[in-house]
């Protein structure tokens, strides 16, 4: 039988570690466990903590025997992992921000409950965030049902950084804002397989967002406002790690990495109630004048 967790406590868990992972999720207790797994089987980044917190409708996700099993199994590798219910549900970015306030790590993965890393993945995200010394960089997630699916249309959006990323104020209807298109199917791993780089070679790449799978470097995240925006915006909403990464990139810069060791699991959004952008509110919010 699957005894009873240890959820462990805020206090306890929040201390000066290299990187932590949040881990926002609602109603998915399989792809959860799939997650977990991921991180479980990640390697030279030892010590890493993870952060769950679950908003579901019944029982807790962390609390099905899978997810349970691959909590323990972080814990016992070395990690320290704190479960956490954040309830009543005040909107995406809220959750984010109560994620973020968790962490005292110099680097916070912001990842998805539906995406699995490869082995590897999150060694060479710290690896690339520690070298290029920006804001954050990014994993976009693959969809493997579209292997098949070429489309050579979206490569031309694929382009390199020379040198450390600079900041970049992007904004719709912009070329640099068409980038996103590499991120859907799996444009990026056709882009990878074209690349042809060496075991062991990351490139670094221009992007306007991505989502699922975000290293922030955790003092410029919250130098940039971090997810506080989520008083402005009303509790149905989408993109608000759009709006995080928009000021991020303005101020610090970042960058998309290749390989990506992130893949999406497919499964239905839990997130069926998305009345607004929260990146437009604060954009507005942004590029409204002020009075002089």
């Amino acid at each position: 039988m699957n005894r009873p967790l240890d959820l462990d406590t805020a206090e306890a868990f929040r201390t000066e570690r290299l990187v932590d992972v949040l881990i926002p999720t609602r109603n998915r207790p399989a792809e959860l466990a799939v997650t977990l797994a991921g991180l479980a089987a990640q390697e030279g980044v030892p010590g890493f903590g993870v952060v769950v917190s679950d908003q579901s409708d019944g029982d807790p996700a962390y609390a099905h025997p899978a997810a349970a099993t691959m909590v323990r199994a972080l814990r016992h590798r070395g990690h320290p992992v704190l479960l956490t219910r954040r309830l009543p549900r005040r909107g995406l970015a809220e959750h984010r921000a109560y994620l973020l306030a968790a962490s005292a790590a110099r680097y916070v993965l912001s990842l998805d409950d539906d995406v699995w890393l490869e082995p590897g993945a999150l060694h060479r995200l710290v690896t690339a965030i520690g070298e290029l010394g920006c804001g954050f960089v990014g994993n976009g997630v693959h969809g493997l049902s579209y292997t098949d699916d070429r489309r050579p249309e979206t490569h031309g959006h694929y382009e390199e950084w020379i040198g450390r990323p600079t900041p970049e104020r992007i904004r719709p209807g912009t070329p640099e804002w068409d980038r996103a298109r590499i991120h859907s199917a799996a444009n990026l791993l056709h882009v990878t397989g074209e690349l042809a780089l060496p075991p062991g070679a990351w490139r670094a790449y221009k992007i306007s967002w991505i989502g699922g799978c975000v290293l922030y470097d955790r003092a410029k995240l919250v130098d940039s406002g971090g997810f506080d925006f989520w008083r402005k915006v009303q509790e149905k909403h989408q993109g608000e790690d759009v709006a995080a990464q928009l000021s991020v990139l303005a101020r610090h810069g970042g960058a998309g990495i290749l390989p990506s060791g992130a893949y999406h699991l497919e499964s239905p959004t839990t997130v069926t109630e998305r009345d607004v952008e929260a990146w437009e509110v604060v954009l507005a919010d942004e590029d409204t004048p002020q009075p002089a």
